[in-house]
């Protein structure tokens, strides 16, 4: 199989579009703008859209072309479900393909179109068949316990810097990875270097952005990143080879003997299918956890409910996911002309669907900005996108948000969002990069231990 970064297509700076757009472009919020989302998710422009503009074109300016936003609930449905229509591989999930002379590092870019995500069929299912296994219930089972272990240890961690503390660093960002690693078969010994890499490669999205505030929050980032990035395609050269040799029960293994149209897959598809389950696994899970927790203290009626009956945890974290819309969203290519509510869009115009926008569409959850986790269908939003490309790890994302809050709330049933959070620059990904947290309610202490004695028992 031909790799898909030499088929990309790579944007040209188109500002407008080949037809006549149907509706406005709406203009107070920079889609587009990694540096605009740091304030969170724009629900109220978001509601503006669906009304007035439900496929709108939104150009981007500099060398990168205009695309079409997305934003009602049945629209992004309809494009999720015609996948020859609308193409994940044509284009990628990025927003922006910029000229290959600037795709630096050398392996980076390459190596985040070169997966999963970014493939049509038949190849896409092709290998998604090869890794399900690690995907499946049976398999999320059965790591249920390990996972548990973590979460106690992590809790213990956060009792330890209490009462006030960050819950993403000694939480939400520790959780995702471990359980990650546990599934790839990362050895123990390696597992701060993949901790490190995220750190550098989430770091870089912010440098882009604003790189005189990531110098001066991390001087040595400059001189850090390439060395970084060499290494840990090295460590994926290195581990890939050993799984080819000496296959073992891990995920590792199964990307390493997976194949394309009867071919093992190249060192450039390797790479992309090891860091997009990072990446994915990670970002994901990580802001679901922390947008839970805020949620929680802003709808403390709900929590009242889950504190009074566990088993509605389930039901709330289907609520969470619809209310924070971690992936805010994912891009496809058009295939052909075609149309989308009455929007004609030309062969290669880019199409971006906003699942932050579609999970609060009134039309189908009303009162859609309320936390409701008895409402009907809970499980409807699309969170993890729909069709054929629905993240592959939902299952195990969820069980990490049920189980974390099973033990979370039995722990510290009063933990609270103290206000104070930070959102780092990212069109992508809603991502949650600090929330400090009371885990014993507004303005609480660390509960006095009282050392009991026990009476002496009596001589027989």
């Amino acid at each position: 199989m031909r790799l898909v970064s030499d088929e990309i297509l790579i944007d040209r700076g188109v500002q407008t579009p080949v037809n006549d757009a149907i509706y406005p472009m709406l203009d107070e919020f920079q889609l587009w703008n990694p540096a605009a989302w740091t304030g969170g998710q724009p629900y109220e422009f978001y509601a503006k859209m669906r009304k007035t503009a439900p496929v709108m074109w939104s150009p981007m300016g500099r060398e990168a072309s205009g695309f079409w936003s997305v934003s009602r609930y049945d629209d992004i449905k309809q494009v999720e479900l015609a996948p020859d229509v609308f193409s994940s591989q044509r284009g990628s999930i990025n927003i922006a393909i910029g000229p290959r002379e600037k795709w630096k590092p050398e392996k980076l870019v390459p190596a985040a179109l070169n997966s999963l995500i970014n493939m049509d069929a038949p190849h896409h299912m092709e290998l998604r068949i090869q890794q399900k296994d690690f995907f499946i219930p049976a398999y999320v089972e059965s790591i249920r316990e390990k996972v548990g272990r973590k979460i106690d240890s992590l809790l213990d961690d956060l009792e330890a810097n209490g009462p006030v503390v960050d819950f993403v660093k000694f939480f939400s960002t520790q959780l995702p990875l471990f359980t990650l690693c546990e599934m790839l078969g990362v050895e123990e010994e390696d597992r701060p270097k993949i901790v490190e890499w995220m750190h550098y490669l989430e770091l870089a999205s912010q440098f882009t952005t604003n790189p005189m505030r990531t110098f001066l929050s991390e001087p040595t980032f400059p001189f850090r990143f390439g060395p970084a990035v060499k290494d840990m395609f090295a460590y994926g050269e290195r581990v890939m080879a050993d799984r080819r040799n000496n296959p073992r029960p891990d995920l590792l293994s199964i990307i390493a003997h997976s194949k394309i149209d009867g071919e093992l897959l190249s060192q450039e598809f390797l790479d992309g299918s090891w860091l997009l389950i990072v990446f994915a696994g990670n970002d994901t899970s990580r802001n679901s956890l922390s947008g839970t927790i805020r949620l929680m203290t802003e709808f403390p009626d709900q929590r009242a409910m889950v504190l009074d009956d566990p088993s509605l945890i389930p039901r709330m974290s289907q609520e969470a996911l619809r209310m924070i819309s971690p992936v805010k969203h994912m891009r496809r290519t058009a295939a052909e002309d075609t149309e989308l509510n009455g929007q004609r869009i030309a062969k290669d115009e880019k199409v971006v669907l906003w699942y932050g926008a579609g999970n609060r569409d009134p039309e189908v959850f009303p009162d859609p900005d309320r936390f409701d986790m008895m409402r009907d269908n809970v499980d409807k939003h699309i969170a993890f996108g729909h069709g054929v490309h629905k993240c592959l790890g939902s299952r195990v994302a969820q069980m990490q948000l049920r189980l974390a809050f099973e033990r979370i709330f039995d722990r510290f049933p009063n933990i609270t969002w103290t206000g104070h959070e930070k959102i780092a620059p990212n069109a992508l990904v809603h991502a949650i990069s600090s929330l400090k947290v009371n885990l014993y309610g507004q303005g609480g202490e660390r509960p006095t231990r009282v050392q009991v004695r026990m009476p002496a028992q009596a001589a027989d």
